[in-house]
């Protein structure tokens, strides 16, 4: 039964004890090309709105990216990138104490955006395309999510591969956590995302999805980012707008799995589900509890 243990994630000096309750991350894509919401936020503004909106919604972390990672995409000049996020960070920091996280695999952009008040590095390439980015979260003190790319955005879906995927991811991220550890960053710092969609076939995302038991054997939060993806689509045959109801599904699976963070589009849908979905889980467990209680009275 997945979800009943704690599990620290210390970000900026705070511990924060992840248990029954998984964490929701909203998204809010500064971006004018994203695969789902692109365009729709661009304005610092109305991207500032969405950040609030989702957090009324449920959202524990508000995760903010500039630059699309989506298949396919080039990479945005650091400088654009800084502009994008950083007026949505300094408002959001100027109105809500929730944590903030920043989509970025740049130094310089992490450094702006956690000068502006983000507690989180959300980095896709686990620091493997800028270095610099993981001494810089550590002597900052910031959480810092570590994600499986196989390639970069712009070739990653040609033709993945993979002997065994769950097995492979495992390693890798067990490894950039060891070298994030000997550079400084403490290992309850550091969270880990399977990288859905980035470098994956349908197989190896569902394979992933469903071996998440074995990730959360690094002892470290899990974080699941499965929201409108084209897994999803192919799966119902829609269209990103229109994959609500398996995002839904994926989420609560993920959980079940052993996910501790879900990040997504559709905050209050997902979080309404995935309550549910842990109060099943925490009555089992308890149960199961007692079970076990009553039988050691009987022996």
């Amino acid at each position: 039964m997945t979800l009943t243990g704690d599990i620290l994630f210390r970000v900026k000096s705070r511990d924060h004890v992840l248990g029954r309750r998984a964490w929701i991350m909203g998204i809010v894509n500064v971006t004018p090309d994203s695969f789902s919401d692109g365009g729709l936020f661009v304005d610092p503004d109305l991207a500032v709105d969405r950040g609030l909106a989702l957090i009324e919604d449920g959202a524990d972390i508000i995760d903010v990216g500039g630059e699309s990672t989506r298949p396919g995409s080039d990479p945005v000049p650091a400088d654009e990138e800084i502009r994008r996020v950083l007026p949505v960070i300094s408002g959001l920091r100027a109105r809500t104490a929730a944590l903030i996280s920043v989509d970025t695999n740049k130094a310089e952009v992490a450094e702006a955006a956690l000068d502006a008040g983000a507690d989180i590095v959300n980095d896709v390439s686990s620091f493997r395309l800028d270095p610099r980015i993981l001494v810089l979260a550590a002597g900052r003190g910031a959480g810092f999510i570590l994600m499986h790319m196989q390639g970069v955005p712009k070739t990653m879906q040609v033709q993945p591969r993979y002997h065994d995927v769950v097995a492979e991811v495992k390693a890798f991220l067990s490894g950039r956590i060891d070298v994030a550890e000997a550079y400084g960053l403490p290992r309850e710092s550091i969270a880990v995302d399977p990288g859905i969609g980035f470098g994956k076939g349908q197989a190896d995302n569902l394979a992933l999805l469903g071996g998440l038991r074995a990730l959360a054997g690094l002892g470290r939060p899990v974080l699941v980012g499965v929201s409108r993806k084209s897994f999803i689509g192919k799966i119902l045959d829609a269209p990103p707008e229109d994959r609500l109801e398996g995002t839904i599904a994926a989420a609560v699976m993920s959980l079940v799995n052993g996910a501790r963070i879900l990040r997504v589009h559709d905050v209050r849908a997902v979080k309404r589900a995935v309550r549910v979905a842990e109060a099943i889980l925490a009555g089992a467990a308890d149960a199961e509890r007692s079970r076990e209680e009553k039988a050691g009275y009987a022996q």
